[in-house]
């Protein structure tokens, strides 16, 4: 394919906006598929965590044809903590197609995106999706759209974007804001992708240049690397130099060469500059590296990525019940495992500790660590972590903190307890307004480490009436203390199994985590306490066996259900002397320190200091 009848575009959008479903529409439309029905939904999220969640995770590579041209269209992930993944597959796009929900409007995860977009001269296309629902208010939304665009453009020919209206999960697009003038397909989308996105702007009988953006893996081929052909033209035998952002250079030979065409990668002999292919031969390909023709060993931009802003540690378990569940367990096999996610994972850094044994995690956010732990976990690795801290900086010889933008969107009967909520959390708020219909936006310049366990509390206190997103802004010096909302925690007294007698015993004292029958050691979390400080409860202990009863009701024991924690949930729940053991049969909460005496120790000896 010649690049004139070649488009690069990259879908972005925030989370739930219609981003997959509107690329379902497209691969069934284009004929790829026998059955287009058969097909199913969410196409491209073939991870499990993927359809589970029900989000992007990773981005994600596909190919249709249209009327003489190729559409090579890459998917991206909606979540801010994912924002990496959409960073380092941006320069392979020539153009980007922003997705916005006709009630919601932009949120701050779109704003983040099109800004690295416009600064790369992408041309943008909007489309306005879901115009079909009850609460559509598209006038305001586009309203907001061109707000966004006066303030992010970088060049006057951004702002003359065509716009469009959908209704992805009907596959149907249009240039019309009503559902009736809609089209039965999406042939106005592609036709304004034909139209609008440029061809691209490459040297064609240059020397080979290309830049990694993605890494794959196959069983024979071994590692594969994915990216645009900036300059020139890739065959099957060329040899090639791999340059390494940090100066380091290397020889390969491209052992196999293959283009994407639907689903699927069809292998070809060469492939000219603009197109998007996936090169097996290069056994140390990294992302951000650049393969060049050894004539003219010129390296592209590194790919940029914003740092991380969260860490917590990943250490070798030291329960007593280590090893019974996972399959890898030591510091070695930790270790390696966590560099190979640094391979793929941009955002991701790893550091060691003080300790051999324990290594410093940091990432984007709770849900791209939370994602890398239940990835871990599934693979059979176990381990255990520690509460989620933020990183600061120091600027000027003073303590910096990161400052999220958060957008909530609720009723008007829940602003009083979200206005409780996040003022408690050092929140600032910067905008609200009432759409006149009973739904309120506030926006608030929040710091990180005060979104740490913000989600499950806003969802609870909204009654999930209401959605909430964030994105980084920058630095401002420390708010302050924040005052922690949890209470003290039930902690085993001893090891064994947990009894319904002793169960019934602690949630006299509480609200239990785990069920009867279930493995607990000393120094396990094993409920929370509604009041300040932990309680021992000894829930291994069974009823005495006497001769005597004074009523049938002591016959049997009526417990009330375990409260069954979410992995996130966990996270949120730890204090700063508890750690998080995770293994592939699940998770438990327990204190850094095992033994009351120990904890005792530790207490005093704190006090002593303080």
């Amino acid at each position: 394919m010649d690049a004139a009848h070649l488009r690069n575009i990259a879908i972005i959008a925030h989370v739930d906006h219609g981003k997959t479903t509107l690329v379902d529409g497209l691969l069934k439309q284009s004929n790829i598929f026998r059955d287009p029905t058969a097909a199913g939904s969410l196409i491209m999220d073939s991870n499990d965590l993927e359809r589970e969640r029900g989000i992007t995770i990773l981005a994600k590579n596909t190919a249709i044809a249209y009327d003489g041209y190729k559409i090579n269209v890459i998917d991206t992930p909606g979540h801010a903590d994912f924002g990496g993944e959409v960073e380092r597959v941006l320069n392979m796009a020539d153009g980007c197609l922003l997705l916005v929900d006709a009630v919601e409007g932009p949120m701050p995860q779109t704003r983040t995106v099109l800004a690295r977009a416009l600064e790369r001269g992408l041309r943008p296309i909007v489309v306005v999706n879901k115009i079909d629902r009850p609460a559509a208010r598209v006038d305001e939304v586009i309203e907001r759209v061109n707000d966004l665009f006066l303030e992010l453009a970088t060049d006057p020919a951004q702002l003359d974007f065509p716009l469009l209206y959908a209704i992805a999960r009907d596959g149907r697009a249009g240039t019309e804001p009503t559902v009736a003038a809609l089209a039965p397909d999406l042939r106005p989308l592609l036709d304004a992708i034909v139209r609008e996105v440029p061809a691209p702007d490459v040297d064609a009988e240059g020397p080979a240049q290309l830049l990694i953006a993605s890494l794959d893996y196959d069983s024979h081929r071994g590692r594969i690397a994915i990216g645009r052909v900036h300059r020139g033209r890739v065959q099957v035998g060329d040899q090639m130099v791999h340059l390494m952002p940090n100066g380091g250079a290397s020889r390969f030979r491209v052992a196999a060469l293959a283009v994407f065409d639907g689903l699927k990668r069809r292998e070809v002999e060469e492939a000219g500059a603009g197109e998007i292919v996936a090169i097996a031969g290069f056994a140390d390909a990294h992302i951000g590296a650049t393969l060049t023709d050894p004539g003219a060993p010129e390296p592209l931009d590194a790919i940029e990525i914003e740092e991380p802003t969260l860490r917590l540690t990943f250490g070798v378990n030291t329960s007593p019940l280590s090893g019974r569940e996972g399959h890898y367990h030591t510091s070695r096999q930790l270790r390696e495992r966590l560099d190979r996610e640094l391979e793929t994972n941009l955002s991701l850094r790893v550091a060691p500790t003080e300790q051999p044994d324990v290594f410093a995690v940091s990432g984007r956010g709770e849900l791209h660590l939370s994602i890398l732990i239940e990835t871990m976990r599934r693979e059979g690795y176990e381990f255990q972590v520690s509460r989620p801290e933020v990183i600061t900086r120091e600027i000027d010889g003073a303590v910096q903190e990161p400052i999220e933008h958060l957008v909530i969107d609720t009723v008007e009967d829940a602003v009083g307890v979200v206005t409780e909520l996040v003022g408690n959390r050092r929140a600032r708020l910067l905008d609200m307004v009432n759409d006149g219909r009973g739904n309120v936006r506030l926006e608030y310049a929040i710091p990180t480490r005060g979104l740490i366990g913000l989600r499950n509390a806003f969802l609870t206190a909204t009654k999930g009436n209401g959605v909430m997103a964030s994105r980084l802004i920058g630095y401002e010096p420390w708010h302050g203390q924040i005052q922690s909302a949890r209470s003290g925690a039930l902690v085993a007294s001893e090891s064994g199994v947990a009894l319904s007698h002793g169960l019934a015993n602690a949630q006299e004292r509480g609200v239990t985590f785990v069920e009867p029958g279930a493995a607990t050691y000393e120094g396990m979390v094993v409920g929370q306490h509604p009041r300040q400080g932990d309680l021992v409860v000894n829930v291994c202990r069974a009823k005495k066996l006497t001769n005597m009863r004074a009523s049938t009701k002591d016959i049997s024991v009526q417990l009330t259900p375990s409260v069954q924690l979410s992995l996130e949930q966990a996270l949120d729940f730890l204090a700063d002397d508890e750690l998080l053991e995770v293994t592939p049969a699940g998770w438990r909460l327990r204190k850094r320190l095992l033994t009351a005496d120990d904890r005792a120790k530790a207490r005093k000896q704190a006090q002593t200091r303080g």
